[in-house]
């Protein structure tokens, strides 16, 4: 099977999904970590949550944050192909120009 560049493409897309993925949930990890720790320190209905639904709330936050951010990296990721595909067609249109000219 031939591989096209619709494929790379694709491929490079997701791999730039995944990185805003990771970063996303790390970031939103120490986030709601540092809040957790807070609401630990000052919050006894905070203290008395159970393990589990401390966890839940944790992990609650890196999925949203790794969701944003994986949304946001592959936005950006679909502007710079439409601005580099843009800028090919633009030049594409100037080489023809330049070769009729020749003519």
């Amino acid at each position: 099977m031939r591989k096209s560049i619709h494929d790379d493409e694709a491929n490079a897309a997701g791999w730039e999904a995944v990185h805003g993925a990771v970063s996303g949930a790390a970031k939103y990890g120490v986030a709601f970590a540092l809040l957790g720790g807070l609401g630990y320190a000052m919050s006894p209905i905070y203290r008395g949550l159970t393990i589990q639904f401390k966890v839940y709330i944790q992990m609650s936050g890196m999925v949203v944050g790794s969701m944003l951010e994986a949304d946001s990296r592959l936005r950006q990721y679909e502007a710079a192909m439409r601005q580099q595909r843009s800028v090919a067609r633009h030049q594409a249109r100037l080489r023809a120009m330049e070769e009729e000219d020749d003519k």
